[in-house]
């Protein structure tokens, strides 16, 4: 695939590089890990994420977590749903689900088992956060989270889901535009006093 850049290194990683243009960087301990069919689906995946300017929605994420902490809760499920697209776009791509599922899982095991220090890639973001509190899937953490959504039948459309962020996308410009007015009334005021 274009773009993509293959560095000599052990350690199993892969993560896409965000910019104009955006590359793949897949390391050769990846590349021994998975066979040919697996770099396929990994290729697709790290491919979703460029396509998608998935560290856009990452960024704004973890911008708004930085400003506000109660935001975390929030930075994490946009990883993790993020993770999530990308391996549905992996799946539609080659069309077998349960391929895509073991690649998530062996290339996480590999990332995982590699000594040193953890390394802040597009797949560490996927495969090493933080356990979640609630049903023993979950608290199993992302990587079988992800892997059973793999496995179950892919999920289906939900019509309604544009509408209401059509709605709350224009709730919010409303109310940005608003507060513009409010600032610009406030702004005269100041001036004429």
């Amino acid at each position: 695939m274009d773009g993509t850049v293959v560095v000599d290194d052990r350690a199993p990683d892969a993560y896409a590089l965000p910019g104009l243009p955006g590359r793949i960087v897949v390391s050769t301990g990846m590349l021994h890990t998975l066979d040919e069919t697996e770099h396929t689906i990994l290729l697709a995946h790290e491919h979703a994420h460029l396509t998608a300017h998935h560290y856009a929605f990452v960024a704004a994420a973890q911008l708004g977590a930085a400003a506000n902490p109660l935001l975390r809760p929030f930075a994490n499920a946009t990883t993790y749903t993020i993770e999530r697209w990308a391996d549905e776009n992996a799946a539609r791509a080659t069309g077998d689900r349960r391929r895509v599922a073991r690649t998530v899982g062996k290339a996480a095991l590999a990332a995982h088992r590699t000594p040193g220090p953890v390394r802040a890639t597009g797949a560490a973001l996927g495969i090493l956060g933080r356990r979640q509190r609630g049903n023993r899937l979950a608290s199993a953490g992302p990587v079988p989270r992800r892997v059973a959504a793999l496995v179950a039948p892919p999920p289906g459309r939900h019509p309604a889901l544009p509408a209401a962020t059509a709605t709350v996308l224009a709730a919010a410009l409303a109310a940005t535009a608003e507060a513009a007015h409010d600032l610009h009334v406030l702004l005269r005021t100041v001036g004429a006093w």
